[in-house]
């Protein structure tokens, strides 16, 4: 008798069944040709311009970052950060983002939200292939607009 004809036991069927599924591709990204990974700061970037592209988004992040953003776009050749108001949980395979704006008043702050998880999601499954499994959403203020016009005056006073 040779060996191939020795049936297996049941423990040795399944470490034969998770070894196929090891090397198994498991998404887009994991392919039997290789792995890429995409870091959580790419994913960031994407799911920060997908949120920026929804009408009724004045803008993102809590009022610290805003703060800040507001002192480094007056620096020459500085660079906008749209990560900001934005963070990602990400496995081999999913991805979760949580995401902190500031809406215009006037606006349904639920069609936004509905607005902004869609066009992330869209996003980030069509160019990294990461599966988005939550895209939660905190929304810190309502931009009024006669905002605009004290800014501008306190600014003219100086």
């Amino acid at each position: 008798m040779s060996n191939n004809a020795i049936p297996q036991t049941g423990q040795q069927r399944e470490r034969t069944e998770q070894a196929e599924e090891d090397t198994t591709p498991r998404g887009p990204l994991q392919t039997s040709h290789g792995i890429t990974t995409i870091d959580e700061n790419v994913v960031a970037k994407i799911a920060g311009m997908a949120a920026r592209e929804v009408p009724g988004v004045y803008d993102m992040g809590n009022a610290v970052r805003r703060a800040f953003s507001a002192v480094t776009d007056r620096i020459p050749n500085a660079q906008t950060n749209v990560a900001g108001g934005i963070s990602v949980q990400k496995g081999e395979t999913q991805a979760a983002v949580e995401v902190t704006v500031v809406v215009e008043y006037g606006v349904s702050i639920v069609e936004v939200a509905d607005a902004i998880r869609r066009n992330i999601i869209e996003q980030i499954e069509g160019t990294t292939g990461l599966e988005v499994v939550e895209v939660n959403i905190d929304v810190t203020d309502v931009h009024l607009p006669d905002e605009d016009t004290d800014t501008a005056g306190s600014a003219d006073l100086k």
